[in-house]
């Protein structure tokens, strides 16, 4: 154990000596140190690697290299006991304390005592804790010295796991003076890495984005065409399998009626969702990770905070609303480094349910009268703009994120605030037609899942692609490029593939305005645009119609 540390900016020696003596790294991995000695220096971070790669030595070295605590904000109340736990290990009782709401009231004096006399070198919140007033007013009394956001992703709408109380962490940080701000996620795509930086207020952070490829998972899509053949096939793929593994559905009564057909094929099979007690949920998770169940059959609230390595497969029965969703959701197996299985069963049909649930704008008095209040109370926190005006925090996130991102209002470290000489009919109209741009993101990112589940090419090429990454069209271990002569056939497409439309490229369109390519094709190009998401576009009609599509500085 080594004793926190003072004075000027640790150097990369000192870095290097707390994360041997006190966490046992005898090496950093890819890209640890030079975020650890980017946050140590007071520089915000935003740091994209996998699972299992090392995400929590990002801040757990600095956290002990910084005089003063270091605040962690994560969604999982399991797992910061567990960190919490860890770190008590490593560093000895009482040095790492959270605050949440399963922590009882003795517990919760002794933390924030731990915090207010600086013995404890991390604090780990919940986010809604940061949403009362007392919490963020307490933490401002003596500021963190690091400010760390675990699952980041959750902050952004285009995210795969928006949650609304995150939306008041960028106010929160600006209150406590914007210390270094250090945003950690498994996977984040171009747009919601734009996102993070922006709501958290992020200030020329050093942004890691580690490579999105997991070889060892091999893809495969199994097309149906009637309902009850999926479902047939979903049970002899799963009851194939094995286990351990998971099987993703889309309702809660979907995970019981599965879990119930598998149970009697002989599988030790459990039903996983956000209806059943919290009890039962922690049974579930513990009996997977000890491996006394052989298959979870679980909606989308089974997920974050999986760490079992030996997950052999995940299998899709239903298609999920974006591939953000699906590489979480099959990034979970093969953890080990071994062979795993991801594959989705899928039905063209099933993607009008995603398209349902993608969802509108807000009702238009519910944003008038968020704007309202902030007119006349400004400036104002969420808190108070829900006492204000009677609605919920999930309705008031909403819509001050909207009135935000079109101009309406403005967020400083007093509150919002309504901007100067917007009116209420201006500051709505615009904020419901960003509402709308969000719509047609959200779907131009379901027509991305289809497009996944339909290409004859490289299905892990499609897939990185997506997270902005560049590939060689062909990876050995998919469905497709498994199929004889695929590796011929993405030689010649690569070929006949145009230069100049690399992913990354700055592109702006007649109508849709700024955006950059993130995949290219002999005959089509496949750019997301800031203001409605992902569109494929023909080269012939880029060629044709000059100044359609313009390459920035070209």
């Amino acid at each position: 154990m080594t004793a926190r540390g003072t004075g000027p900016a640790p150097d990369a020696g000192r870095l290097r000596e707390i994360a041997r003596e006190c966490f046992g790294i005898e090496e950093f991995r890819e890209g640890q140190l030079e975020a650890v000695a980017a946050a140590a220096g007071g520089r915000d971070v935003l740091a994209v690697m996998p699972t299992g790669h090392g995400k929590s030595a990002i801040y757990q070295v600095p956290g002990v290299a910084l005089p003063g605590t270091a605040v962690v904000v994560s969604p999982l109340i399991a797992l910061q006991h567990d960190q919490v736990e860890a770190l008590g290990e490593h560093l000895g009782p009482g040095r790492a304390v959270a605050v949440n709401s399963r922590v009882g009231a003795r517990q919760e004096r002794a933390a924030w005592a731990a915090y207010d006399d600086g013995t404890a070198d991390f604090l780990f919140l919940a986010p809604e804790q940061l949403a009362r007033e007392e919490t963020v007013e307490r933490l401002a009394a003596r500021p963190p010295c690091l400010f760390v956001v675990d699952e980041a992703h959750c902050i952004s709408s285009w995210g795969h796991d928006f949650r609304p109380d995150y939306l008041v962490l960028g106010e929160t940080v600006e209150r406590l003076g914007h210390p270094p701000v250090l945003a950690l996620t498994a996977t984040a795509s171009p747009h919601t890495r734009a996102e993070i930086t922006e709501r958290l207020g992020l200030r020329d952070p050093l942004v890691l984005v580690h490579s999105f490829d997991r070889p060892n998972i091999e893809l495969r899509v199994v097309r149906h065409h009637e309902a009850a053949d999926k479902r047939r096939a979903v049970l002899d793929e799963v009851a194939r399998a094995g286990g351990p593994g998971l099987l993703y559905v889309a309702t809660r009564k979907e995970t019981e009626q599965y879990a119930a057909a598998l149970a009697e094929r002989g599988l030790r099979a459990e039903a996983y969702h956000a209806g059943r007690r919290q009890s039962d949920r922690e049974a579930v998770h513990a009996r997977f990770h000890d491996g006394a169940l052989d298959v979870v059959v679980a909606t989308t609230a089974f997920g974050m905070g999986i760490d079992k390595p030996d997950v052999r497969f995940v299998v899709h029965a239903d298609v999920p609303d974006s591939l953000d969703s699906y590489y979480q959701e099959i990034g979970r197996a093969g953890r080990d480094g071994a062979p795993a299985l991801a594959v989705l069963h899928y039905r063209s049909e099933d993607l009008g349910l995603q398209q349902y649930f993608a969802g509108g704008a807000p009702a238009e008095e519910d944003v008038a009268a968020v704007f309202r209040a902030v007119r006349r109370h400004g400036p104002v926190r969420v808190r108070g703009l829900g006492e204000r005006t009677g609605l919920g925090r999930r309705a008031v996130a909403r819509a001050l994120h909207l009135l935000e991102h079109s101009g309406g209002v403005l967020t400083r470290r007093e509150g919002a605030t309504a901007a100067p000489g917007t009116t209420p009919a201006k500051a709505v109209a615009a904020a419901l037609a960003e509402a709308e741009s969000q719509h047609a993101i959200d779907k131009s990112r379901i027509e991305m899942m289809r497009g996944y589940a339909e290409t004859d090419g490289c299905r892990r090429d499609w897939l990185l692609n997506y997270f902005g990454e560049e590939t060689s069209g062909w990876c050995g271990n998919c469905d497709n490029c498994r199929e004889e002569g695929s590796a011929a056939e993405a030689a010649e497409r690569a070929a006949a593939t145009p230069h100049g439309w690399e992913i990354g490229t700055p592109v702006t369109h007649r109508e849709w305005g700024p955006g950059q390519v993130m995949g290219a094709e002999p005959d089509r190009i496949t750019v997301l645009f800031d203001a409605v998401g992902y569109k494929e576009l023909s080269l012939r009609l880029v060629e044709e119609h000059e100044g359609l599509l313009v390459r920035d500085g070209a």
